[in-house]
């Protein structure tokens, strides 16, 4: 079927009010947050307007520019973690049965409806000294005391591939149902193993999937807030988390400003080559 071009004004009506919403809860708060970030702060009060460079200029110095590069460091492992654990989990997850698929999504469903204050607060018990996983392994004899996992790195990493492990299976579970069985099929005929057949049959033909699905996890990972200060020290804070510090408990609105806008700027690219690959993979 062929898509017929608009012939009147009447045929953009439904587009109306998603421009509107679009218009009303994004240009708008964006667009005064950019102005915001060329203001001035105020030492006497919020800030003052301006028009000066000073805030931009500033997180481009080396502590907020180590920061930036954790943040973006962070958001990478999490999103290589999630592909690698998800990719193949879901993929033996369209091996079974109709049933078993259910249960299985009706379970990330469910920890999908965890809040990350809960998330966090989970991990954190489990990963403590006095009823975390060490006890067990105390138990076991692998120990000879429980220690404390956190705060530390791998106590964020874990929680956050926690929290975004069920997004990239949904997202990752429709491809690997519409995936042709003849070509698995082909490849066992032709001697490979389900291991290599998984890995040169299966990668190669979802590769944009799983490029889209790789920068979707690394956005959700970048804006992650909650989750670093409970599980990690200052060190381990993520950008959202000083911006957060700096518009709430330093009173530097301006400053704040500056970084959300870096930080919206570089969603929103990765977004678009999202879409890009998503465009490309529809049209191969």
């Amino acid at each position: 079927m062929r898509r017929e071009a608009p012939r009147s004004i009447g045929d953009y009506t439904p587009l109306f009010f998603p421009a509107l919403m679009l218009i009303v809860f994004f240009v708008v708060p964006f667009s005064t947050m950019i102005a915001v970030s060329f203001f001035k702060r105020d030492p006497a009060g919020f800030y003052k307007t301006d028009f000066v460079f000073d805030n931009y200029a500033r997180f481009l110095s080396t502590f907020f520019g180590s920061v930036l590069g954790f943040s973006l460091m962070l958001a990478v492992l999490v999103a290589i973690c999630c592909i690698a654990i998800a990719f193949p989990f879901t993929y033996l997850l369209t091996k079974q049965s109709r049933k078993v698929q259910t249960v299985w999504l009706v379970c990330l469903l469910s920890v999908l409806s965890l809040s990350e204050v809960i998330i966090g607060f989970a991990w954190s018990t489990l990963f403590s000294r006095t009823a975390g996983i060490t006890n067990l392994l105390v138990a076991v004899g692998l120990m000879s005391q429980p220690q404390a996992l956190l705060p530390g790195f791998g106590a964020v990493l874990t929680g956050m591939v926690y929290q975004a492990l069920p997004y990239t299976i949904l997202v990752l579970y429709p491809a690997l149902v519409r995936l042709d069985p003849t070509l698995l099929e082909a490849a066992r005929t032709l001697g490979a193993s389900p291991v290599r057949a998984f890995f040169n049959v299966v990668t190669p033909a979802l590769r944009n999937t799983l490029v889209a699905t790789l920068i979707m996890v690394f956005v959700f990972a970048l804006g992650c807030y909650l989750l670093p200060q409970i599980l990690g020290r200052p060190s381990q804070w993520t950008l959202s988390v000083l911006i957060t510090d700096q518009a709430i408990y330093q009173s530097n609105m301006p400053f704040a400003a500056a970084m959300a806008v870096f930080l919206v700027l570089m969603s929103l690219a990765l977004v678009g080559l999202t879409l890009l690959v998503g465009r490309r993979e529809n049209a191969g």
